[in-house]
This record gives C-alpha cells, structure tokens and sequence, in this order.
C-alpha cells in the first residue's frame, strides 16, 4: 500500500514538473493534492494526510511555503511532512501563481464531516484550552492577524500529532523560516499527551 502510494505520488511530481507552467487551472493543481488528501480535501488517516476542506486560504498558502522552503517537512520524524515537501515544490514549477491559485481553491471547498478518534475530556480540555483562546479564539477559529488558524476544521488525530511535533522539536524548530511554528513550540512544551487529549477532545465540541 505504501509503496503504491509512493510510486503515484513520485510520478505526479514528475509529471507535473514537466509541464512546468502549462498548468494553470485549481481542478489541475489539485490533482496531485488529492492522492493523499482525498477528492474532497476529506483527509486519509491512513497515509496521515489531514482534512484540508474550508481550512483559510491565507493558512494554506503559509503551509505550503513553509514546505517548499524548508520550514517543515524536513525532520527525520515527519514522514507525513517529509512527502509533503517535494508535492509543494511541484506547485513552484506549475508556474508563480499555483500555491495562490490552490489556496484559495482548497478554502472554497465544504468541510467534510470529521469523525472523533481521540480520547479525551473535553470538560478538562475547556479549562486547559484557556491559554490557547489568546490566538485562536474563544471558538478555536482562528485569528488571521495573530497568524492563527482555525483548528475545528481538520481531524482531531492531526490535531494532537501536531501538537506533540511541536513539543517534540519536530515542528517549529525553524523560526527563521516558520516564526509561528516555533512561538507555537513553547505553549506545547508544558502539555502533557493527556491534556493534549484533552484539549483536542474539546475542539471538537466546537464545531
């Protein structure tokens, strides 16, 4: 399966390299995302590609631009963004505009119907989500001017995976490239996996 996978995403960057800027349209660009992240932008657990539907154009494009210039996927415990690398790198070769052009495509989609797989207390989660209201608001949507994203619109399993990168070093460890992403690190160091739980648990009440 994985090899599978493999082998179809290393073809579409290459195939999408070629055309190089002839690729103009979102429905093209986001073929190569929906091998992993599904035909709706739903996510696969599977292969650890999160929901992307309805997350913020400004957030996408951000994310994407970390890939591509190294601010994430580049640590040897994130395979997840390791793959995302080179798929961002294609979209520098499908011409200026594609990381604007996917962007803005993948905020337009609906949200898909996200299913709860972390075990957590949400009434413990609500007191400990307290210190993350400053950025990401009271109801976890997020705050563009804080660079803040809304957190109710992906899976709670990438939530929490997210949450232990960041503590972890895995993320964020480049604050020259992805500012945000080490600010983030500090407010996870003192979080035990429990109250990551916890807090995730939470989020989901607030959709």
């Amino acid at each position: 399966m994985k090899l599978k996978f493999l082998i179809t995403a290393i073809t579409l960057f290459l195939s999408a390299s070629l055309m190089g800027a002839t690729v103009h349209s979102a429905e093209e660009l986001f073929q190569l995302c929906s091998t992993c992240h599904g035909m709706k932008g739903e996510g696969n657990k599977r292969i650890a590609a999160p929901a992307i539907a309805g997350m913020p154009e400004w957030y996408v494009k951000r994310q994407l631009t970390n890939f591509q210039k190294g601010g994430r996927g580049t640590h040897a415990d994130d395979r997840p963004g390791m793959r995302m690398r080179p798929m961002a790198k294609t979209l520098f070769w499908s011409g200026d505009k594609a990381i604007d052009t996917i962007s803005k495509y993948v905020s337009k989609l609906k949200h898909p119907e996200l299913k709860e797989s972390v075990n957590g207390s949400p009434l413990r989660g609500r007191k400990a989500f307290a210190a993350c209201q400053a950025c990401h608001g009271e109801k976890a949507r997020g705050n563009q001017a804080l660079n803040a994203p809304n957190l109710t619109v992906t899976n709670d399993w990438y939530l929490l995976t997210q949450l232990m990168n960041f503590k972890n070093g895995v993320r964020g460890g480049n604050p020259m490239i992805d500012p945000t992403g080490a600010s983030m690190a500090p407010m996870a160091a003192g979080l035990s996996e429990q109250a990551m739980k916890d807090i995730v648990a939470y989020i989901q009440t607030l959709r």
